[in-house]
């Protein structure tokens, strides 16, 4: 699912990630931990072609079998909304728009036309217990049903692979293990694929692999 050789990322004359190494198999649940300034987000951020690294002559970095350092921006850009989703500690749903609306906006980008567009948002939120909650603007949410919009937004167009920085971080404790428990259902259920940055040790000792990083490394497995 995913194979990163090499990875290195510097700013100036720091030296974020020292050749990080990793493989991820379809289907499991990997968590990251380590302390603040470890490179955690960084790295995440680099699989999911937001960023890239530095050394990109003698890193490589596959995910379904495709160097994604290769691709040129346009077609880049393409594969990563059609094979990762993200999911952020502050949910990043824009205001102005509903939760069908919000959870549409990948799909509308991928060219999926209107109607199954929604279909699939309404599938999604149905299925994570929001189906009283299309039209509502993220406001009228409580912090856990905004997450939970998020998670739909990220599944819109079934990716390989779902990213998360912190995506409890910002909840409270309950609404926190309901999201750590949904992640395992859409696991279990669809197959999917995560990477959690976190510093939640309950969600990180429940994945299948948790892996440590310290100074640009990971150190543990």
């Amino acid at each position: 699912m995913i194979k990163a050789l090499n990875i290195k990322k510097s700013f100036g004359s720091l030296e974020v990630l020292k050749g990080v190494d990793l493989n991820i198999e379809k289907s499991e649940v990997v968590s990251i931990v380590g302390a603040s300034g470890a490179g955690k987000t960084t790295l995440l951020q680099i699989l999911g072609t937001l960023d890239e690294p530095s050394n990109k002559t003698d890193s490589s970095l596959f995910i379904n079998g495709i160097d994604v350092t290769q691709l040129r921006d346009k077609d880049l850009a393409r594969f990563r909304n059609e094979h990762i989703g993200f999911i952020f500690q502050f949910h990043q749903l824009l205001p102005e728009f509903t939760a069908l609306e919000n959870v549409c906006i990948p799909a509308y980008i991928k060219k999926t036309s209107r109607a199954d567009a929604e279909q699939r948002a309404k599938e999604l939120l149905d299925f994570l217990g929001l189906s009283n909650r299309y039209d509502h603007k993220p406001n009228a949410l409580s912090g856990g049903e905004q997450q939970r919009v998020a998670v739909a937004r990220s599944l819109i167009n079934n990716p390989s692979v779902i990213l998360a920085d912190e995506p409890s971080g910002n909840l409270d404790s309950e609404s926190a293990d309901n999201l750590h428990q949904l992640f395992f259902k859409l696991r279990d259920e669809f197959g999917q694929t995560f990477v959690l940055v976190t510093h939640n040790t309950e969600l990180a000792n429940m994945a299948d692999r948790k892996l440590t990083m310290v100074d640009g490394l990971i150190v543990s497995r």
